[in-house]
């Protein structure tokens, strides 16, 4: 089985500042660094790193070599993308000392795709693959559409959310997977109870996967529902928690995992990468992650949202 992401390739420049900048304000920052990133590349080498066979498909831009590097650094298959004479992807973001982030993001190449590329890259992968996407490419409803047709399995992170995601052909999806903001934004409440009952009803063959930040993580699938906790630590950069978590929650269930073991290891890969700077680098190794559970050094895991 192989697990092709069709996904953003992006250079993030980070800022270290005290607070995030204000309107009209000119802020000095503490210091500066430039990594690789963009939520499809975080989550094509987490779930790499978590065990999977991971194919890359995009357009990268000038100065994209580091991304390309990056990807094979950590054994995903990059033969899947096309360089375009156009700028990159690129984020600015700002990280306090708490560990938070803003950040500003230009999609570049990411906005580029056509249906003749999605095609041509589908047409390489069978039944019972599965696709990886994230909102930071264009032509989503097509490659969702396309995927369904052609046999495989999709996994969708609706980030960065837009008002058109609601319009997406979301019930055609396996997974499904939202931060408390986009699903409150997709299901019109704010209550993660009502959140995962209103999506259920529009996607009753989908699994939800609902993450509440500190509050843990939910997972709804076939009308049954398991919370999970987090691991007390303190946060230094959060930028790829939430593609670490993805990326190693596919990687448990597709391994056969059952759900609550697959929330568990997922929760303990993002507790480990927020603890590091920086968002691919980041992400740790499953060695990492089975011996920090192992050896209870992460704390212990805090009860999940009561739903």
């Amino acid at each position: 089985m192989k697990v092709l992401c069709v996904g953003s390739l992006n250079l993030d420049y980070t800022y270290q500042v005290d607070h995030f900048v204000r309107p009209g304000e000119t802020l000095a920052a503490r210091a500066r660094s430039v990594h690789c990133g963009g939520k499809g590349l975080n989550q094509s080498i987490a779930a790499a790193k978590a065990g999977l066979q991971v194919w890359h498909a995009g357009l990268v831009g000038t100065g994209g070599a580091p991304l390309l590097d990056a990807l094979q650094r950590y054994g995903v298959d990059t033969g899947l993308i096309r360089a375009l004479d156009q700028p990159c992807g690129h984020t600015v973001i700002q990280v306090t000392e708490a560990g938070e982030n803003c950040i500003l993001l230009y999609g570049g190449t990411n906005t580029c795709l056509t249906e003749s590329f999605v095609d041509e890259t589908l047409c390489r992968f069978a039944p019972g693959d599965v696709l990886l996407l994230q909102n930071e490419v264009n032509g989503i409803p097509y490659l969702i559409r396309q995927a369904v047709r052609r046999g495989l399995r999709v996994a969708f992170n609706a980030a960065p959310m837009a008002p058109e995601v609601a319009d997406y052909p979301l019930e055609l999806l396996s997974w499904l997977v939202i931060n408390e903001g986009e699903g409150a934004a997709l299901a019109g409440t704010q209550a993660p109870a009502d959140i995962l009952d209103r999506l259920a009803q529009r996607c009753p063959d989908t699994q939800l996967l609902l993450t509440l930040g500190a509050g843990g993580s939910v997972c709804r699938a076939g009308g049954e529902t398991w919370s999970c906790g987090v691991f007390p630590v303190r946060p230094v950069d959060t930028t790829a928690a939430g593609d670490t978590f993805l990326g190693y929650y596919l990687g448990a269930l597709l391994a056969g995992a059952p759900i609550p073991e697959a929330l568990r290891l997922s929760s303990a890969a993002s507790a480990l990468c927020i603890q590091r700077r920086g968002a691919a680098d980041a992400i740790p190794l499953l060695e990492e992650v089975r011996a920090a559970l192992a050896a209870g050094s992460l704390g212990e895991m805090g009860k999940g949202a009561s739903l």
